[in-house]
């Protein structure tokens, strides 16, 4: 932990303090822009979010100063307020383009493809993340945004997924999300997409049933996740049509797509120690990559500080601590770049697998047989 730490906890923090935060609303005239005039425009959403955000990292380095993490609510107001608003304008976004591209004709169909995958770039790499931080919060209001997020990725179970089976069961053959040592993303995005959907399904089914109730309750969230999502279907629908519908599924998948690569970078070959018993042993930082990159984290709103969010997951995301490399394995870039690796499996083997290795040796240098680690078939 670093001895920067900043000490405020109880009056406002300034909008200067909370500004970085803010550059996400930058990317809505980007986007809009590309539908507006086409041609090179198409792919500047896609260079700037991620190619942008790589170039700053290396400019401007790593922040390793952290707020005092008993800092109270109220005093995140310009923090929080980028998390509320965010929803409506990403509705607006959305499905003022599902209104109007299919009404104008200076769009080819390369360019319809492109500035979809540039909603979806949006709505993946913001949207997604933001819901990430209003679905850990317990304000209703919060949480219903982050579903609505979510929904409009066609992804909405992902709460319940995140919630009941990954914070509790990451790094153990309980969790889809942990991307298994020298395990391919292309190999890894086809079984979390299907282990996901399954596992929140029967999270969800499991706790009614303590409770002597239906898989087909009402208070199923599973009912508000598909209803919301016919929705927006519907609606998508009757703005443009087939074409809406299509647009609106590729958006999402592009989304989707985005998630599920941030999802193998933060835990690829991260194991905890098999204790016995069925039992493991209590998350710590060091069971997710670390990443103190200023600019990408300025973006994704301190996402990559993902050793602290799993070790107290109720923090706010101002307050997520950064962890040296005494208490965290780090990533040796932010995640634009290394989501951009993790396509290529060669290169990030060579990479990432002497870096699992190294985390091994330090931290678990009693356990000689790997063997049932790399198969997530410890403890099984």
């Amino acid at each position: 932990m670093t001895d920067s730490t900043v000490h405020r906890s109880s009056t406002r923090l300034p909008f200067r303090a909370a500004m970085p935060f803010w550059l996400s609303l930058f990317m809505i005239p980007l986007v809009l822009s590309a539908a507006l005039v086409g041609g090179i425009w198409v792919v500047v959403p896609i260079v700037a979010t991620w190619g942008v955000f790589a170039t700053l990292d290396a400019a401007l380095g790593l922040n390793a100063n952290n707020l005092d993490p008993q800092t109270k609510d109220s005093a995140l107001y310009w923090h929080r307020m980028i998390t509320l608003i965010w929803p409506p304008l990403q509705f607006a976004m959305i499905f003022g383009l599902i209104w109007y591209i299919p009404r104008v004709d200076h769009l080819n169909p390369l360019e319809i493809y492109l500035v979809t995958v540039g909603m979806g770039v949006l709505s993946g790499s913001v949207g997604i993340v933001y819901a990430h931080e209003l679905m850990h919060q317990r304000n209703k209001l919060e949480r219903w945004l982050g579903d609505i997020l979510m929904s409009m990725a066609i992804y909405g179970h992902f709460r319940s997924e995140h919630l009941l089976v990954h914070h509790r069961h990451i790094g153990t053959p309980r969790d889809p999300v942990t991307a298994r040592y020298n395990e391919s993303f292309w190999r890894f995005y086809p079984r979390v997409l299907k282990g996901c959907l399954l596992s929140s399904f029967r999270a969800e089914r499991d706790m009614l049933a303590r409770k002597n109730l239906p898989w087909w309750h009402a208070s199923n969230p599973f009912w508000r996740y598909w209803g919301l999502q016919t929705a927006f279907v519907v609606l998508a629908f009757a703005l443009g049509g087939g074409l809406g519908v299509l647009i609106f599924v590729l958006q999402a998948l592009s989304a989707i797509f985005q998630l599920e690569l941030v999802n193998y970078v933060e835990h690829y070959g991260l194991t905890r120690k098999y204790l016995g018993d069925g039992k493991y042993e209590h998350v710590k930082p060091r069971h997710s990559w670390n990443a103190s990159h200023k600019a990408s984290n300025w973006f994704l709103i301190n996402l990559q500080r993902h050793s602290d969010h799993h070790y107290k997951p109720d923090r706010r995301f101002p307050l997520l601590q950064t962890h040296d490399e005494d208490d965290a394995p780090q990533l040796p870039y932010g995640y634009s770049v290394m989501t951009f690796f993790a396509l290529f499996p060669r290169k990030w083997r060579a990479m990432m697998n002497p870096r699992v290795t190294a985390w091994r040796e330090k931290y678990y240098p009693e356990i000689d047989d790997w063997s049932a680690y790399n198969k997530a078939r410890h403890g099984l």
